[in-house]
């Protein structure tokens, strides 16, 4: 079967990332409990590129946010499927991600995110040399 991963990408605001990476920890444990082969998430450093739009010019990201790039890896379609249900009814995920979305200065804007589900089209890893 072939490996499907959900991607994303959203901007936070960098004086509350600590916040959110104690969450996002959290989080990471629900989805690899459910069945997720792999939760990773990383903070934008390098961010410009000569001649390329940035992550943070698509997000409309301000001078205060950083961006956060992410991605989930599946068995499968099928598999993710079945555990991002999982995740969505998991009662933890309403105890952890409520305090970064109903604050009047919420960490977290949906709105702000983008994200997708993707078929792998090439991937080259150490064991491919």
């Amino acid at each position: 079967m072939e490996r499907y991963i959900d991607g994303f990408v959203l901007p936070i605001p960098r004086d509350r990332l600590d916040e959110y990476r104690q969450v996002v920890a959290a989080v990471a444990g629900i989805w690899k409990e459910h069945g997720a082969l792999e939760y990773v998430e990383c903070v934008g450093d390098d961010m410009s590129r000569t001649g390329t739009r940035t992550f943070a010019e698509m997000l409309s990201a301000s001078e205060g946010d950083v961006v956060i790039f992410g991605w989930v890896v599946f068995e499968s379609k099928e598999s993710r499927d079945v555990v991002n249900k999982k995740v969505e009814t998991d009662p933890r995920m309403v105890d952890l991600v409520a305090p970064l979305l109903e604050s009047p200065n919420p960490v977290f804007d949906g709105q702000r995110m983008a994200y997708a589900g993707f078929r792998p089209l090439l991937g080259v890893t150490d064991g491919d040399r």
